[in-house]
């Protein structure tokens, strides 16, 4: 007995669970990154920030002084969505942007008083968050080396459809 050919627009079972949602990649780094963000949220709200804000903070507190351009390159942001941010920051007493001297093209970034000491209450997050993961912070360092290297493979890469 010949077995009947399966219909030519019947993907196969593997077929269609590459198209499942949790099948995705993109889906689980995008489910997870919301909440993460929701677990920092009232941590944050206890310092005073929103995520973006702790972000821009924490790359000042690496090292102050910097340009705007180079906050936005580290941080993967655009000047347009950078320089609000700062502008609100700098409104709540956390930082000061002025003009460079040199060339007033570009805008320097620095630290408050109020800036630098809120580095010592935010040393808490780390440890509160690996707490909320359930993981050592060896782990939550192996997670976030995983990930570097998976954004340093798809940067620059256009995906191909075949």
């Amino acid at each position: 007995m010949a077995k009947t050919p399966a219909p030519p627009d019947a993907a196969s079972d593997t077929e269609r669970d590459l198209l499942r949602l949790d099948s995705q990649l993109c889906f689980a780094l995008y489910s997870t990154s919301l909440a993460m963000t929701k677990v920092y949220k009232p941590l944050l709200d206890e310092l005073g920030l929103t995520y973006p804000q702790y972000l821009v903070m924490m790359a000042m507190w690496e090292r102050e002084g910097r340009t705007v351009g180079e906050l936005g390159e580290q941080l993967f942001l655009d000047s347009g969505t950078l320089t609000p941010l700062l502008k609100r920051m700098e409104a709540s007493g956390l930082l000061v942007r002025e003009r460079a001297k040199e060339d007033e093209r570009r805008v320097l970034v620095t630290l408050t008083p109020a800036g630098r000491a809120l580095r010592e209450r935010a040393q808490a997050l780390p440890v509160a968050i690996a707490g909320s993961a359930g993981m050592s912070l060896e782990e939550i360092g192996d997670l976030r080396r995983r990930m570097q290297e998976l954004r340093e493979r798809l940067a620059g890469l256009r995906p191909a459809l075949r």
